[in-house]
């Protein structure tokens, strides 16, 4: 090999690019993030490939040629990051190395292909909405995971609210049926609460002035009170598994609560469920029933001594409870008066 010459000394080249196109894929750490949904800095990768027309002109090469504009492959590989200034600026810097798929990029073969590099730095700018996040410095899986817990926390708000209004409104039921002077009225139709234990009360829980005079005679039930009693049975109806008496059923129990005022009847009021569900449920729920009746009664001026209110729940059924037919027919209230 020849010894290198003064002109091989100053030997020089010039590479024009005249056009040239990539397509890279960037990969920003950033965008991983659990926690963080917008970060200052933001550190990338690029990697990709593209395609130039370039001439390369060698100064004082003897090996060198000038063979005019040569179009080849390369591959750009580069890394950097970005810092998030606002919401829609960022300021980037960059280092990118092109690896060409050829070794006279120079204009001088060698014993491997050639490559270059460039360093860049700029602004960035965000277009459309100013909303919008920006891509690079915004992390889509720490935005899922806050929207995520923040459905969480709003799911276990509204069942904790649901759970307190279901409390609260059985609490209010338990206070409206419940008997706290044990006058025989119940709290919600009691006009006088506190009276005082073993006082003779009226149908609004208020004591009587005059002891109503004790009067043995002989009660005779005819078949016309029979039948308002029945009328009452036959348009009887509570709300599905509840003990609320619909308003449907008023009228017929309004005539009942007469009939008990004006002979002074007594009435024996007898629950009765099927055999769906457990029998604690079904014990509770006959009795509340026959007890909402006698409230009701009561609450129309019947005398509350004089009405006894019982839940057998499904222990004296009247027909199978195999068929929905039968099972209808054991979910009743008897009435029977004396």
């Amino acid at each position: 090999m020849p010894s290198p010459t003064a002109a091989q000394d100053a030997s020089s080249f010039k590479t024009h690019i005249e056009w040239s196109g990539s397509l890279s894929a960037n990969f920003t750490v950033a965008n991983l993030s659990l926690n963080q949904k917008r970060n200052f800095l933001s550190p990338y990768f690029t990697a990709g490939a593209g395609y130039m027309s370039y001439n390369a002109e060698t100064f004082n090469t003897p090996s060198g040629a000038n063979n005019g504009f040569q179009r080849n492959w390369f591959v750009p590989v580069g890394a950097g990051f970005k810092l998030g200034l606002s919401k829609g600026v960022n300021l980037d810097f960059g280092y990118t190395v092109a690896f060409m798929k050829t070794n006279r990029f120079d204009g001088v073969a060698s014993g491997q292909n050639d490559r270059f590099s460039y360093a860049h730095g700029g602004f960035e700018f965000a277009l459309g909405r100013r909303k919008s996040s920006q891509l690079q410095n915004y992390s889509a899986i720490a935005a899922i995971r806050e929207e995520s817990a923040a459905e969480s926390a709003s799911l276990r708000s509204a069942l904790s609210t649901a759970e307190q209004r279901r409390l609260a409104d059985e609490q209010q039921y338990q206070r409206d049926l419940g008997d706290d002077d044990a006058d025989g009225v119940a709290n919600k139709f009691d006009k006088c609460q506190g009276t005082q234990p073993n006082t003779t009360v009226d149908g609004a829980g208020c004591p009587l002035k005059v002891p109503a005079p004790v009067v043995n005679e002989r009660v005779i039930v005819t078949e016309a009170d029979r039948q308002v009693v029945n009328e009452a049975i036959k348009n009887l109806e509570f709300d599905l598994g509840k003990a609320t008496i619909r308003e449907r059923s008023y009228a017929t129990l309004n005539r009942v609560a007469a009939l008990l005022v004006e002979k002074n009847f007594s009435l024996k009021l007898a629950g009765h469920t099927d055999n769906s569900g457990s029998m604690a449920l079904n014990l509770r729920l006959s009795k509340d029933r026959a007890e909402a009746i006698k409230a009701y009664l009561v609450s129309q001026g019947a005398n509350p001594s004089r009405i006894e209110a019982t839940g057998y729940g499904p222990n004296q059924p009247i027909a199978s409870n195999k068929t929905a037919a039968g099972r209808q027919q054991n979910r009743r209230v008897e009435f029977s008066i004396f």
